[in-house]
């Protein structure tokens, strides 16, 4: 027996009322049906009877009694007076709050500070309490994504290691043929069978579970990962409930709710925006009779946008009403002690940034949603711990926009895979508007760059290897080229490549603080052997194919990869990323046999090998290769924690031709270092 007996319920409960929520709200803005009704009528049933369960009588109660609000118009279809959905609202808020407080001890009511207890905020306690339950979560969820990686990295090698059953089926062809005894050749065609017998046997094992680690991978990334849509309802509950109170009519529009992101993330954002958007009901949307006057329509506009601009997330609240009041900002300013003659000086941008600091109100009277000047000091707090910035603009009569920017920690979204080069990256797929072949008369070439035609208007053209500053090969102009035709704020480019490698579901991560990136690119995300990945900007391609110009096209040899070994996943991640961001291509192994296994099959430009491994380490690796006429010309470089003299000795002793401490690590003294090595 659990020793939480609430444990499921307050999961259940929780998604219970989110839903109840959402669909309440729809069903006061959409037009009214005895389906949306049912659904809430069996979610509240739903809810009642988990309740009775738990011995939740107070919730089941609440439950009850909404399921008798909603009975009436199950048959009807006619629509819900606003003020039964209000009393809808408060009965989900009371069992939120019921929900919330499960388990956990009372705390004192806050103090606003005269006396009075501050007003509750019922809307936001059920999206809080999953946000803390996910922060719970997060630690369980990583360790085990960071299992995944490490078992997808050792079965790579185990598939790469299947290829010795066909040297073992050519040695027993070679034993027959050079040993004529009859009772030999019977054993050694019976060695054959049986090698062929458990090649397929371990492949379609292989293959099958790397499909189910595949699988698994993707369930915990997504896992790790919440939707935005989360915190669409209560902000749109916010907007109604401060339009309300002020006797206002207000319409809340929401896009980007399908992008997941990291829940810390939203969780801490969640406080600015549910301020953003009181501020744009309360001191942004005009009253009825204003509207009217202004020639507008008398329902006033607030809509909040989700979307990923390059490395970054970008929350945006905007309105449709009066806009700031500068001279009223002004006043008060004046009165905090700004002198008359400072204030008539300082420019609208100033006023805003008064307005960011907090302090100012340009409400007449104290309320629960206004008046007290904290609101947007709210927003610029709440943005300036996650290390992120906040911008206003407004028009009068317009509206007002509040623009939230955070660094991108990590995102789920739909990538194209292409490929260019040899190498391999991602372009997210709300970007992708079209894929083409280009003839290479279709083309146009000018002094100010390429271009194509598509849909009877110009397009900037950039090969995807010129975007990432490597050069085209010699005969990329003589051949049919692929594009994949992208548009980013309202601009469009094709972006030239070899092949389209098909779509997928990725998650981007932001890149090492140490490895620099091209503006075009947006992240990383790892593939299923824990090797990274580049996510590409859409605004970042078309602002490069825009400022592209013509380019020669270089006949240049191709210069063999650098085949970085180490056993650790994030070691392989951090060192492959810095080297393709310098240019070079990459190859990884997860040990040194591995590694000395793929030196002997394919040419490799220097070895960056790590020391400490299980099995062969890196001092033997580098014997192994010096001892190796194909391999000694190739330079190797030690990357390790050991930093005592007789452990670099020892690298200088082998062969190496560089030893690098891991606590020492200085990125761009291992480029010089490389390059002087390789050219």
């Amino acid at each position: 027996m659990s020793q939480d007996p609430y444990k499921y319920f307050r999961v259940e409960a929780r998604e219970i009322v989110a839903d109840m929520s959402k669909e309440a709200l729809a069903l006061e803005k959409d037009t009214p049906s005895p389906a949306r009704v049912a659904h809430l009528l069996r979610m509240a049933h739903t809810l009642k009877g988990a309740a009775r369960v738990v011995k939740q009588r107070e919730i089941a109660d609440h439950a009850h009694t909404l399921e008798d609000a909603l009975t009436p118009y199950r048959e009807s279809g006619g629509p819900v007076p606003r003020s039964e959905i209000d009393v809808m609202l408060g009965l989900l808020d009371k069992i939120g709050g019921r929900v919330v407080g499960l388990d956990q001890p009372a705390a004192p009511a806050p103090s606003s500070g005269n006396g009075a207890s501050a007003a509750p905020e019922p809307a936001a306690a059920p999206v809080e309490e999953t946000f803390r339950s996910l922060r719970a979560e997060v630690s369980e969820l990583d360790d085990l994504l960071d299992g995944i990686a490490e078992a997808q990295a050792l079965l790579a090698q185990l598939g790469r290691g299947l290829s010795g059953f066909d040297r073992v089926r050519r040695l027993g062809v070679a034993m027959t043929e050079q040993r004529g005894r009859e009772q030999a050749a019977a054993s050694v065609q019976e060695l054959q069978i049986t090698c062929r017998r458990l090649e397929r046997a371990l492949t379609a094992g292989h293959e099958q579970i790397d499909r189910q680690l595949r699988e698994v991978r993707q369930g915990a990334e997504r896992m790790r990962l919440v939707a935005a849509a989360v915190i669409l309802t209560p902000l749109e509950r916010a907007a109604r409930d401060v339009a309300r109170a002020q006797g206002k009519q207000v319409r809340f529009e929401a896009v980007g709710g399908e992008l997941r992101l990291d829940g810390h993330v939203l969780g801490a954002v969640q406080a600015a925006l549910l301020q953003a958007v009181r501020n744009a009901v309360a001191h942004g949307i005009e009253t009825e009779a204003e509207r009217r006057a202004a020639g507008k329509p008398i329902e006033g506009l607030v809509r909040l946008e989700v979307a990923r601009r390059g490395g970054r997330i970008a929350f945006v609240c905007r309105d449709d009403g009066r806009g700031v009041d500068f001279e009223a900002v002004r006043r008060v300013a004046q009165g905090k002690g700004v002198t008359p003659a400072q204030g008539q000086h300082l420019s609208q941008d100033e006023l805003l940034v008064a307005l960011m600091a907090g302090g100012i109100s340009t409400s007449g009277t104290v309320s629960e949603m206004s008046g007290r000047g904290i609101g947007m000091n709210v927003v610029r707090t709440a943005v300036e711990r996650l290390g992120g910035e906040v911008a206003v603009r407004t028009e009068a009569g317009k509206g007002t926009s509040v623009e939230i920017e955070v660094p991108l920690s990590l995102a789920s979204l739909e990538v194209l895979h292409v490929e260019a080069g040899g190498m391999s990256v991602a372009i997210p797929l709300d970007a992708v508007r079209a894929t083409m072949r280009l003839a290479p008369d279709q083309i146009a070439r000018s002094s100010t760059g390429d271009t194509i035609i598509h849909l009877d208007r110009a397009v900037p053209f950039v090969s995807l290897l010129r975007t990432l500053g490597q050069t085209a090969p010699a005969n990329g102009r003589g051949q049919a080229v692929g594009a994949v035709l992208i548009e980013a704020g309202g601009a469009a480019a094709a972006i030239g490549v070899d092949r389209l490698l098909g779509t997928g579901a990725v998650v981007i991560r932001p890149l090492p603080e140490l490895c620099p990136a091209a503006p075009v690119v947006a992240g990383a995300t790892l593939d299923a052997e824990g090797n990274p990945g580049l996510v590409l900007d859409p605004a970042g391609l078309v602002a490069a194919a825009t400022r592209a110009a013509p380019q020669l096209l270089a006949a240049e040899a191709p210069r063999p990869p650098i085949l970085v070994i180490d056993d650790s996943l994030t070691t392989r991640m951090l060192e492959q990323s810095i080297l393709e961001s310098a240019g070079f291509d990459v190859e990884v192994a997860v040990s040194a046999e591995d590694g000395l296994e793929r030196a002997r099959r394919e040419r490799f430009a220097l070895f960056l090998v790590d020391v400490e491994m299980p099995g062969m380490d890196g001092f033997s690796f580098i014997e192994c290769t010096q001892a190796d006429p194909a391999l000694r010309n190739v330079p190797a470089i030690l990357v390790t924690s050991r930093s005592a003299p007789e452990d670099k000795k020892r690298g200088e002793e082998v062969g190496a031709r560089g030893y690098v401490v891991k606590g020492e690590f200085n990125q761009g003294e291992l480029l010089e270092r490389i390059r002087a090595l390789v050219g």
